[in-house]
């Protein structure tokens, strides 16, 4: 489709980079088959910002949806390439596997009609569940890159991740989202990275809707998935796209194109995934769940709001009855937090198209029943381009929890609705105190303004089987006056603690406190883990339930001392204790029997060194990797032990994590370390730790020693974090299919609060030990390597990987090419020094590249060697490298 609403702040933007010709009398020939980042970007429809390929992939039958019924051109940035996860078929890691993953989710997304995908450049460090972790690898900068996307290329809808740090979401995904997030507001403000206005060109640019993929709630499979979705927070507003309707042009359900596009992520094991149900009825919808929207959009309960068009109504197509599309329609409560019988103001504002009046136009209020409203909704008539605006006083009446206040515009061209959420209060507040990363999440949505986005994490807190803890209530005052009353906790039947009731006195207005409770688990045979889940329990201040957190239990195990020897078989009196059950499932297929995968770990200290002794039984191996593959162990059969010095790591750069394989192609096992405080080949990051094993029909014994100065840190006796996870694959596919361990929750091995606790009776650590800075990966493809990113370059003349154009004076390009016998000769226009990164390209792909420094000004022709004869439509792409950081790409036919 023709884009038919651009909203005011959306802006043109010339790249610098002119057609410069080495000589006049190749004018003519360059003219004809040359082509720069020089010329207006593209102008997008919608854009999806994920962190690595692939996140997108199970968006990708909306996007396809979109784009065939509707002409939606739809984009994807991807902040990472992913070159920190594994390769299922073949040897490449670092910045090959980023070029090779690049060319999977373009392959991919090339499924839905999906053409355009933005890499910002940014490492994939390891698998993390830490938001902060990710944001401190990735750097500021990374806003400045999504920004500057958002500015170029306009997408009226933007599209994101989960921000929050739910159970298990991985930190990189998180941190993707509020990216995308903060750019939706980011770009349409003038003071944010002006830079980019006043020496870019690039000019504000505000996006119509904000949706986060998902939705919380349950809804039913088939047609009716949107209609019949229930979310569980009744304010917000979620919208479902059905994946059974079939591709006019394809000829099968969006739903089985978007799996095959899902397999064309080989690398990721993704090859192997099973097709979706044929009966369209068992199919479900996409879902996304609305941030904000600065545009009219389908009223909650509405055909139009089940519509395929949901998310497009407003921004990109126009339903029945609506207001014409570039009509601005917004709704600001004074608060997000109200209280009871506190009035509080409601503004409304409306803006008719910049050609379009909306004539005679008024606005009602929407609120809960039983709240009061007073002011006036008439705004006058509305002339093409005028707003007009209505001012509400709102008092609410008794209740808590989230409400939705509403505005319905009435106007001589059509209806509009918006909404908000509020929050209903009492004069306290209380509520179990908060894990870090979800103290963190809760603190950057009061900075972004986004109040609607906290309180989706259950508040939970961690303890020991059989042990305790201490568990804050914070305490809030969002009364007018100070306060003092109690504070009550109801624990469910298994939990004790100290005290059922504890006061509170003169908080101030604004003011919190935390009152402490000692916790204890005081049935042991309580289940632990994901099998136990989450014990709620309800805490009330002042006699009324103020808020329902919960607690979970990790299993515990007291290791005693003991001198075994490192040969992979128990000896008699190695481990006295008793065995862990590491059999739990933690992720994948459930294993068909013990004898299918399941297993036992012993545990002993000695001095200053930790024994592990693990038993799999395991009836199939998976792939023997070679022991210089001796990496990214959950391609095939492996241990992970993990390993928290005083067990209150917020992310794992802080601990010891190793994996050992049991077997490798050359027979001996191997080990290493991964996604912890320096991962990489065990003889050079932990050196002193030995392994031994034992293989045989049915199964394989791992054991191992650790020894403590490894950890980073002094290891509390008391509380060790401790974790055994076993990875199983039975395929020679590099996949695997099951993981099941000790202490497991979803993401557990990137979540230390969730791994178990050991006590090591009787060990004193040496004092001191320091906790060295993590050592992690910091190496990304640059797009500048990447001929898949120039060509895009070229194509929509858009920069590479977020950053700006190389200025006028500092460019180059690349602008005739001639093929000789077993090379192509370039030339190249300088308008400064530089660096050239030249790939020779044809229908079979990358025949010949060469980076050149080009030391001056001028013409420069260089050779690109060929390393294999050239195939049909020959071409050289082109970047350059600026002296001042910019960018540039330029493709030019091979002659």
């Amino acid at each position: 489709m023709r884009k038919r609403l651009s909203l005011a702040l959306a802006a043109t933007v010339a790249l610098a980079l002119s057609p410069a010709v080495p000589s006049e009398a190749s004018t003519a020939s360059a003219a004809s088959t040359a082509a720069s980042t020089a010329g207006a970007p593209v102008d997008l429809d919608a854009l999806f910002v994920g962190a690595h390929p692939d996140d997108e992939a199970f968006s990708l039958s909306t996007l396809g949806q979109w784009n065939e019924d509707h002409r939606v051109r739809t984009g994807v940035v991807t902040v990472s390439r992913g070159e920190g996860g594994g390769n299922a078929v073949g040897p490449e890691e670092g910045p090959a596997l980023g070029l090779l993953r690049e060319s999977e989710e373009r392959a991919a997304v090339g499924k839905a009609g999906v053409r355009e995908v933005f890499n910002l450049d940014d490492v994939d460090f390891y698998y993390t569940v830490s938001a902060p972790l990710t944001d401190q690898i990735w750097g500021a900068d990374t806003l400045e890159k999504v920004v500057r996307v958002v500015r170029q290329t306009r997408p009226e809808v933007i599209l994101t991740m989960d921000p929050a740090p739910s159970p298990g979401n991985h930190g990189n995904h998180q941190q993707a989202a509020r990216l995308a997030v903060q750019a939706f507001y980011a770009a349409a403000d003038p003071k944010v990275f002006p830079e980019q206005i006043t020496r870019e060109g690039l000019r504000p640019f505000a996006a119509a809707r904000l949706l986060l993929g998902g939705g919380r709630g349950t809804s039913q499979t088939g047609p009716s998935c949107a209609s019949t979705f229930r979310p569980n927070n009744p304010a917000q507003n979620v919208y479902g796209v059905w994946s059974g309707r079939p591709s006019q042009a394809q000829g099968k359900t969006w739903a089985a194109i978007e799996r095959d596009a899902q397999r064309a992520y080989a690398s990721q094991g993704w090859a192997v995934f099973p097709d979706v149900p044929s009966d369209p009825n068992q199919l479900g919808c996409d879902f996304f769940t609305q941030v904000d929207s600065r545009v009219p959009f389908p009223e909650p309960g509405s055909a139009a709001a089940a519509a395929p068009t949901a998310i497009l109504d407003g921004a990109l197509t126009r339903a029945s009855g609506a207001v014409p599309l570039g009509t601005l329609f917004e709704l600001r409560a004074g608060t997000f937090d109200v209280r009871p019988g506190t009035p509080f103001t409601v503004k409304v504002s409306a803006t008719a198209p910049a050609r379009e009046p909306l004539g005679r136009s008024s606005v009602t209020l929407g609120v809960p029943t039983g709240w009061q409203v007073s002011g006036s909704g008439e705004l006058g008539r509305l002339a093409a381009g005028r707003t007009g605006t209505a001012t509400f006083t709102v008092t609410p009446a008794a209740g808590t929890g989230r409400a939705r206040v509403s505005a319905t515009l009435t106007t001589e061209r059509g209806r509009g609705y918006t909404d908000r959420q509020v929050e209903i209060s009492p004069p306290v507040r209380a509520g179990q105190q908060l894990l870090p990363q979800v103290a963190q999440y809760e603190k950057w949505t009061s900075e972004v303004g986004v109040p609607q986005l906290r309180g989706i994490v259950t508040p939970v807190l961690t303890l020991p089987s059989g042990g305790s803890r201490q568990v804050g209530v914070v305490v809030t005052n969002v009364s007018d006056a100070a306060k003092s009353g109690t504070v009550r906790v109801d624990l469910p039947a298994g939990f004790t603690a100290d005290r059922v009731e504890a006061p509170y006195s003169d908080l101030a207005a604004g003011a919190s406190t935390t009152v402490p409770f000692t916790v204890t688990n005081s049935d042991p045979s309580l289940k632990t883990s994901n099998q136990g889940g989450d014990y709620a329990y309800t805490i009330s201040v002042d006699g009324a339930v103020a808020s329902k957190p919960a607690l979970e239990l990790v299993p515990a195990a007291s290791v005693p001392q003991a001198s075994p020897t490192v040969d992979g078989v128990a000896g008699d009196g190695e481990y006295p204790g008793p065995a862990l059950d590491i059999s739990r499932l933690w992720e994948g297929t459930a294993c068909s029997s013990a004898a299918d995968c399941s297993g036992t770990a012993k545990l002993a200290w000695h001095d200053d060194t930790l024994y592990l002794l693990v038993q799999v039984q395991d009836d199939v191996l998976g792939t023997r990797l070679a022991a210089a593959d001796c990496k990214r162990h959950w391609r095939t059969d492996s241990v992970e032990v993990t390993l928290d010095p005083r067990g209150t790591s917020e992310n794992t750069s802080t601990t010891f994590k190793t994996a050992v394989l049991p077997v490798t192609a050359e027979g001996p096992p191997c080990f290493l370390r991964d996604a912890d405080n320096r991962q990489g080949p065990g003889e050079q990051t932990a050196p002193g730790m030995r392994v031994a094993s034992k293989v045989a029909s049915g199964g394989y014994s791992v054991e191992m020693s650790i020894p403590l100065e490894l950890l980073p840190g002094s290891v509390d006796p008391a509380h060790l974090g401790l974790n055994i996870l076993v990875y199983d694959s039975d395929t020679q596919d590099k996949t695997g299919q099951t993981r099941i361990g000790w202490s497991t929750w979803g993401g557990v091995q990137g979540d230390p609060y969730r791994w178990g606790v050991a006590t090591l009776t009787g060990y004193r650590p040496p004092a001191d030990r320091p906790v060295p800075d993590p050592v992690i990966p910091d190496t990304a493809l640059s797009s500048l390597d990447s001929p898949q990113s120039l060509e895009q370059a070229v194509r929509v003349h858009v920069p590479l990987a977020g950053g700006p154009a190389a200025k006028e004076s500092e460019s180059g390009q690349a602008v005739s090419a001639a093929a000789g016998q077993k090379e192509v000769k370039v030339t190249l226009r300088a308008e400064a020094p530089g660096k050239a990164h030249l790939f020779v390209r044809d229908d079979q792909g990358t025949a010949g590249s060469r980076v050149v420094t080009v030391s001056r000004k001028g013409v420069t022709t260089v050779t690109v060697p060929l390393t294999r004869a050239l195939a049909a439509h020959p071409a050289v792409v082109a970047g350059w490298e600026a002296p001042g950081g910019g960018t540039a790409a330029s493709q030019v036919k091979v002659r």
